[in-house]
């Protein structure tokens, strides 16, 4: 078959599937519907929830007779140095191609939220921290290392990035989302969405659709979203990172919206996903996903009734091991009882992306270059420079920071001392590395306590942890308040352990009732404050905490979001003034614990006022974050109502100058405020910003190009509309701070929005 027509790489895919599908069998056409997990455990700690009774046993090599879709974390799954587990990964791949008629290998997946998940690969920042830099371009630069990494190591597939909108920080995943705006997290996630795409690797968005608004924030729960929140809210950053970023897969999520889970939603993932925006790629499952349609949704009587409803609905492969996908859905189909073309429709999706990979040439070879590095020096100044912009000077009202490079520091808290304080849920040594007890992380992480000594030498630093992360044991305060009493000031390093199901504060499963900080820390911080020594709150976290409590009580605090394995010196650079901070809130910071969920895109009855006693009003808003320099914004005076079509432009512009006596960056972000509409709209929503990155005395202009596309929503029809009536431009420093207003007036019809639609505002930054 070496002259048949799938073999020429000169065909387009399409007619080289075309020729290849009617040559395979069924239990070869299913076999490319499914991964297998090799070495997956079944029993003990590792297993995940549900995971032990959707595992099934088999005959590796009679598996493999017919061929296979898709391997699962094969370097994902224990710590095994990058050179041996790329050869075991090629071996793997020689077996496969010659185990099945067509030659044909498996794609190769990973996780790669913040890193590629494996043993000594480097762990970037978490998604919150990409928002919170406001920078895409580093962004995308961190993608496109992430991809050359995981092609380096035979890998095909990378599971990320996660689209999903914050809408309950109390959710144990706001660490792996990039923020509570649509806006925000679409740009980014497009972002990386390139950087990963241009490495070769397919990159897969997730979790389509709903996942992080589930009910009570409880991980999994049914979604309570309304159909325009849906539609407003949670689609467009899946739609602007497969129209403008080019991503190749999508993976359903597991929950359920309005009854009917994603996965079983052909609304969903075949007329919105494919017929409205044209998308091309495959859908994959989220991890024993289609079993759950019998297991947890119970709309499946069976593992081929959920293959049946999953494929129908439009999932492509089966992830990340065979259930559903397997013997029951071909003798379902032998039966009669699901229609073979189902089989087809995904099997030509999944052996379409094969061909464009390359797996299907006749000189495909699945040896690495070379080894792999995964933690190259590059890498490691990339991590560095989006940790350091990432990091949210949230307070400083007395100039506490930058600390003096001498005296007497305390440093307490149970984040200080330990490096995986750094590191989210799925970088490795928080995933994978806790059942490995013993073995080494595997790269260079610096907790912040080593950083800030060896940031500030001539200063005497003393330690006392104080507590735990989350038990209830204070018998370590008093040590703490004793070293906090004797210093000149004290830093108090406080935050969440990330880990997995209830073993972390923060991650996959780690929900939360309330705001407030885990254990007893809270009451370590009141003891610290009640001191009189001047108190730095550092807050290593994977979601915002309340902290009302303690407003005008400390010196100053500064928030970082899993910063990565270079976050102990970003943070401890922050502290010291080397680094100069320029981190924005991706999320609200709320006042009190309770009163959740809630974030800034409130309509007016969702913001305070005088029919209720609870004020939901943030302490700090999206947006916000503040700089040891200062910034003037200039040049630009409020106009008169500007009149443009529902189908018309508006640029304004302004200059923003430097005003301070060092390097720093200002983040102009701009918000959309529509006084009147036929549905209630946010108060306000951002819908474009520039970082500006300027030396002292530095002016730059920028121009934010509006288009009347950008006021559009979703209206009681359920069709996407730009309304004629009044606008309001507002450009600020955050959410809750104007400085500039153009006041708009859109003249015309009502004007329907298809596919097309302008989904960004494009920004001209020039020298002034």
């Amino acid at each position: 078959m070496t002259t048949a027509p799938w073999r020429d790489p000169a065909l387009p895919a399409a007619a080289r599937v075309d020729d290849l599908l009617p040559r395979m069998t069924l239990r070869e056409k299913t076999a490319q519907l499914y991964g297998v997990w090799v070495g997956a455990a079944t029993d003990g700690d590792g297993v995940a929830p549900h995971q032990r009774e959707m595992t099934a046993a088999y005959d590796w090599d009679a598996l493999i007779a017919s061929g296979l879709g898709q391997l699962t974390r094969s370097f994902g799954t224990a710590p095994v140095e990058p050179a041996l587990a790329a050869r075991a990964l090629a071996r793997a791949q020689r077996r496969i191609a010659a185990a099945n008629r067509f030659g044909i290998p498996a794609v190769a997946h990973e996780e790669c939220l913040a890193g590629f998940t494996a043993w000594r690969a480097t762990a970037y920042p978490v998604p919150l921290a990409w928002g919170a830099s406001f920078d895409p371009e580093l962004v995308a630069e961190m993608g496109r290392r992430i991809g050359h990494d995981l092609r380096s190591a035979g890998v095909h597939q990378g599971l990320a990035p996660v689209l999903d909108v914050v809408r309950d920080p109390r959710w144990g995943r706001v660490e792996e989302t990039i923020g509570e705006d649509p806006y925000l997290v679409g740009t980014l996630g497009t972002a990386y969405v390139r950087g990963l795409e241009s490495a070769g690797v397919v990159a897969t968005l997730k979790h389509f659709a709903g996942y992080a608004s589930s009910a009570g924030a409880r991980n999994l729960a049914p979604v309570r979203a309304g159909v325009r929140e849906f539609a407003d809210v949670t689609l467009p950053p899946f739609e602007m990172a497969l129209r403008e970023g080019g991503a190749r897969s999508v993976m359903a999520a597991y929950t359920e919206t309005d009854g009917v889970p994603a996965s079983a939603d052909p609304r969903l993932l075949t007329e919105v996903l494919r017929e409205e925006w044209g998308f091309t790629g495959t859908v994959v499952s989220d991890y024993f996903g289609i079993g759950f349609l019998r297991t947890l949704h119970r709309v499946a009587a069976g593992g081929a009734e959920a293959a049946r409803l999953a494929l129908a609905a439009g999932v492509d492969v089966e992830l990340p091991t065979l259930d559903c996908f397997g013997d029951p859905l071909a003798e379902a189909v032998r039966k009669g009882r699901v229609p073979e073309s189902l089989v087809d429709r995904a099997a030509r999706r999944v052996l379409r992306q094969k061909c464009e990979l390359g797996l299907l040439d006749e000189d495909w070879s699945p040896e690495p270059d070379g080894p792999p590095e995964l933690d190259s020096a590059g890498n490691r100044a990339v991590a560095r420079r989006l940790a350091e912009e990432s990091v949210v000077l949230l307070d400083n009202p007395r100039g506490l920071l930058p600390l003096a490079p001498g005296g007497r520091i305390a440093v307490v808290g149970p984040r200080a001392a330990d490096a995986l304080a750094m590191l989210g849920c799925y970088s490795f040594p928080s995933h994978v590395l806790p059942h490995h007890p013993g073995v080494p992380l595997g790269i260079e992480v610096l907790p912040l306590l080593d950083a800030l000594r060896a940031e500030l030498p001539n200063a005497e630093v003393t330690f006392a942890e104080g507590c735990g992360v989350s038990d209830a044991d204070t018998g370590g305060f008093e040590e703490a308040v004793a070293r906090a009493a004797a210093a000149d000031v004290c830093v108090a390093v406080l935050g969440d352990r990330a880990g997995l199901f209830g073993r972390g504060t923060s991650g996959e499963g780690c929900d939360v009732a309330d705001l407030r900080l885990p254990g007893v820390q809270a009451e370590l911080l009141d003891a610290l404050a009640a001191t009189g020594v001047p108190v730095v709150l550092v807050l290593l976290t994977g979601r915002p905490y309340a902290l009302g409590r303690w407003h005008g009580r400390l010196g100053a605090v500064v928030q970082a979001f899993f910063p990565g394995e270079e976050g102990g010196p970003a943070v401890a650079g922050v502290l010291s003034g080397r680094v100069n901070p320029s981190g924005r809130l991706p999320v609200s910071v709320p006042y009190g614990p309770g009163g959740q969920p809630w974030t800034y895109l409130q309509p007016p009855l969702g913001l305070a006022g005088e029919v209720s006693s609870l004020d939901p009003t943030p302490l700090h808003p999206f947006g916000h974050g503040l700089s040891y320099t200062t910034f003037a914004w200039e040049g630009h005076a409020d106009d008169e109502v500007a009149e443009i079509g529902t189908d018309g432009g508006h640029d304004l512009s302004l200059t923003v100058r430097n005003t301070g006596d060092r390097a720093g960056a200002e983040v102009v972000q701009l918000y959309l405020h529509d006084p009147v509409a036929s549905v209630t709209r946010p108060d306000v929503r951002l819908i474009g910003y520039r970082r500006l990155e300027l030396a002292p005395g530095e002016a730059r202009r920028l121009t934010f190009r509006f288009h009347a596309d950008l006021s559009s929503f979703t209206d009681r029809t359920g069709t996407r509309v730009v309304e004629p009536g009044e606008l309001e431009l507002r450009l600020g420093p955050s959410s809750a701070e104007t400085r500039h207003t153009v006041r708009l007036r859109l003249s015309g019809p009502v004007r329907v929005l298809g596919a097309d639609r302008r989904l960004r505002c494009e920004v001209l930054d020039t020298a002034d």
